[in-house]
């Protein structure tokens, strides 16, 4: 459910640069550009859109995991269908704050 869901996610979202992972440890690198790849947040740094996306996903119930340009989806193994398909649900809502800052 995971994985076909993130990948789903990343042909509706640009910001999304990478869908890489395997039964419940995922994680999507973000870009502002997907030609040059370059990174949502800088190496070692914060950003503006990376604050905006975590605030989006708080505000929804979902406690999100990040580092840098990363977007970890790393949820419990006990974890139920109806409860990830909630997750990406969530996900999707706040990726579209994300996009906002994808500079194509």
């Amino acid at each position: 459910v995971i994985g076909p869901g993130l990948r789903d996610l990343a042909e509706r979202h640009p910001v999304i640069g990478e869908v890489r992972g395997t039964a419940v440890f995922w994680a999507l690198d973000l870009v502002s550009n997907r030609e040059t790849r370059e990174m949502l947040a800088p190496y070692g740094g914060a950003s503006e859109a990376m604050n905006a996306l975590v605030g989006a996903c708080k505000s929804r119930g979902l406690m999100p995991f990040t580092n840098y340009n990363r977007l970890h989806v790393v949820p419990p193994c006990t974890i139920s269908e109806a409860e990830a398909k909630e997750g990406l649900a969530i996900l999707d809502e706040a990726l579209t704050v994300a996009d906002g800052y994808y500079a194509a």
